[in-house]
Formats: C-alpha cells, sequence, structure tokens
C-alpha cells in the first residue's frame, strides 16, 4: 500500500462527498468538483471519511493509489477555502489590468499581450505589478499562473519579468571588460 494512499480523508464540514459509478464528486459553497476514478482502485465514503483502497502491491497500483487520495484530498480543500497563487512583477514600465475576463500585460514588447481568464479562475490585479490567481482546482490555479509567468519569465541577469510570490531569481553576473 501506498503510504501517502493509506491516509484516511476526514470530510471537512460543509462539503459533500459522494461516489457514484467509480467518480468522487465534492460540494461546497465555493463550486463543485468531480474526478474519475482510475479502474482498479475503490473509493468510499464511511461516516464522513473518504477510504481509498488499492487491489494490490504492484507499482502502479501503489503510484495510483496515492495519486488518487491526493487529488480527491485537494478537491475537498479546494471547495471549502481554495487556492491562490500571487505573481509580482518586475521591470521598469511593466504592469498588469484585468478587465472582464482579459488580463492586459504590459510587458516592453512593441505590443499589450492579452491573456484570456478561463471561466472556472479569477484573476485580480490589486496594484498594476501584482496577479492574484483565485479558484478552486488547485491543478487548474497553477496551470494558468504557469501560463501568465511564461509570457515573461525573469531573466538572470537584470531580475524582469513576471515570477511567483517570494521566488527568488538567481542572478548572473554581467559582462566585463579588462584591460
Amino acid at each position: 500500500m501506498s503510504r501517502i494512499g493509506k491516509k484516511i480523508i476526514t470530510a471537512v464540514p460543509g462539503v459533500k462527498v459522494t461516489v457514484v459509478d467509480g467518480e468522487v464528486s465534492v460540494e461546497a459553497q465555493k463550486g463543485m468538483l468531480k474526478f474519475k476514478i482510475p479502474g482498479r482502485i475503490s473509493c468510499e465514503v464511511k461516516d464522513g471519511q473518504v477510504l481509498i483502497k488499492s487491489p494490490s502491491n504492484s507499482i502502479e497500483d501503489k503510484s495510483l493509489h496515492g495519486l488518487t487520495r491526493s487529488i480527491i484530498a485537494n478537491m475537498i480543500t479546494g471547495v471549502s477555502v481554495g487556492y491562490t497563487k500571487e505573481l509580482e512583477i518586475q521591470g521598469v514600465g511593466f504592469r498588469a489590468a484585468s478587465a472582464g475576463n482579459i488580463l492586459t500585460l504590459i510587458m516592453g514588447f512593441s505590443h499589450p499581450v492579452s491573456f484570456p481568464i478561463p471561466a472556472d479562475i479569477k484573476i485580480e490585479t490589486p496594484k498594476p505589478t501584482q496577479i492574484v490567481v483565485r479558484g478552486i482546482d488547485k491543478q487548474r490555479v497553477g496551470e494558468t499562473a504557469a501560463q501568465i509567468r511564461r509570457v515573461y519569465p525573469p531573466e538572470p541577469y537584470k531580475g524582469k519579468g513576471i515570477r511567483y510570490q517570494g521566488e527568488i531569481v538567481r542572478r548572473k553576473v554581467g559582462k566585463s571588460t579588462t584591460k
């Protein structure tokens, strides 16, 4: 058995977890998420706890066991609390603004970059140099933040670009002239 898969998931009050035909559905005040359980893994809800079982100790079953448990635990956290990723922009004249379902990034290119905001994600710009990505699905929040960061990743010489909040960019020494 997987060490992570063995851990019991306790449902948070106010979160409804149901398993129907190999699909886990988690619902709370923030929304609803669904996940199709891999074929060999079984899942059941008993007394407010979600139990995941694996048929054998093969490497594939162990990995699917732990993965399934982690995804369901993340779904419960997502619908009850939610997930947030913060990005910061560094560079003179670099800024962001969100209007409607479009995030506009001015990153020193010859044109502003328009980033369409997915329907299940909320993006806020409290300051022109700060972007906050919120949602209930951990994978979607992380992927959206990574796509925004890919527009202009931090460069190692001056440190300009879009980075995660608190990310440390290793700086390189620039060219020096010696005579």
